[in-house]
């Protein structure tokens, strides 16, 4: 079997969790006889050279590519990367009234539409969650029969990752833990450090820091404070990243939603004890094995980080991921899905 992945054109430089998800993915089907390929934009693409074209994002920045791919013909099938705060009936309603502006007046769009559109052309929807596949069933539209929840993954070599060479570069251990970028206000990030100040325990930020006025005030507000080390971005594969993993105590993701978060992941799987938000189907991961917080509060955060620290480290969540979030496993349930979509499988 022939698949081209694709995502949206920035996604190799945000550096973020849908670029880890494409490349493991890409990985992990090879074994499982799926020969799976970037898409070139440079390159013709003809209908016999792909069994399946699968994009990873429903939204503007791939909105054009997905219209053209069902207009070729050839099987689509999407992962969405969609989550949203409001209800579904909010999102089918805003969707209705967007859909009858456009009646009058062409060219207004918003983002529900593009998704709705981009995971209407699909053969098969493959959302990270239920409650994001509620979100497309429920509120964009999408019939049940061709949502397919395929969960997020985790790289095995975590779980034996070494803490000392965080510790020998920087002197810490026991710390609290965040990755993820720093300026993008969905990641909280600023919220996360006021409630960090609120607390005499070392603290360690990870991600890329992005200019501008909400990255620049998160910066400004660590650096007043010496209990919290604030540094740049590091690559998925850095022994420096798994090593922060497996050297702090608590990690901390308090990010307005998440489907579910990589690096949680990644760092229950290195063992640390999880605080993360309670939006976006994390409970569907990590069920009674983190804490949850509510993101739009800082005193939610600061609490949640103390109910983990003073809590004991258990071997459960890692035994949890190891058995159900793995790339390996992943790849079988999205291979599963596109002999699904082609007619050669249940």
């Amino acid at each position: 079997m022939k698949v081209c992945v694709a995502g949206y054109q920035a996604i190799s430089i945000l550096h973020g969790g849908p670029d880890t998800q494409v490349r493991n993915t890409i990985k992990h089907l090879a074994p499982l006889g799926v020969k799976a390929t970037l898409f070139d934009p440079w390159s013709p693409l003809k209908k016999e050279e792909c069994d399946i074209f699968h994009v990873f994002a429903a939204n503007i920045g791939t909105y054009h590519l997905a219209r053209e791919i069902k207009t070729l013909g050839i099987p689509l099938v999407v992962s969405p990367i969609i989550y949203s705060l409001h209800s579904t009936a909010f999102i089918r309603n805003s969707l209705a009234f967007m859909r009858l502006l456009n009646k009058v007046g062409k060219g207004l769009w918003s983002d529900y539409m593009f998704a709705a559109n981009i995971c209407g052309w699909a053969e098969r929807v493959l959302p990270n969650t239920q409650a994001e596949a509620r979100l497309v069933a429920q509120g964009l539209g999408i019939a049940e029969t061709r949502i397919t929840v395929v969960p997020n993954g985790v790289d095995k070599r975590f779980a034996t990752a070494d803490p000392s060479l965080f510790r020998k570069k920087y002197g810490l251990e026991n710390f609290i833990l965040n990755v993820g970028h720093v300026g993008h206000g969905r990641k909280n990030v600023l919220a996360l450090i006021q409630a960090l100040a609120r607390m005499d325990h070392p603290a360690v930020i990870i991600g890329r820091i992005i200019k501008g006025e909400y990255g620049d005030r998160c910066v400004q507000e660590a650096a007043r404070h010496k209990h919290i080390l604030l540094l740049g971005g590091l690559e998925n594969n850095s022994k420096m990243l798994a090593s922060a993993y497996a050297a702090c105590d608590v990690f901390v993701l308090p990010s307005l939603f998440e489907t579910p978060g990589i690096a949680a992941l990644e760092a229950g799987l290195a063992g640390a004890k999880i605080v993360i938000t309670e939006f976006g189907g994390t409970k569907e991961y990590f069920g009674d094995m983190a804490t949850y917080v509510d993101p739009r509060s800082v005193e939610s955060i600061h609490n949640g980080i103390v109910k983990a620290l003073n809590g004991a480290k258990t071997p459960h969540l890692r035994e949890h991921i190891l058995k159900e979030f793995l790339w390996e496993r992943v790849a079988e349930k999205t291979a599963a899905a596109y002999r699904h979509t082609l007619g050669r499988g249940k």
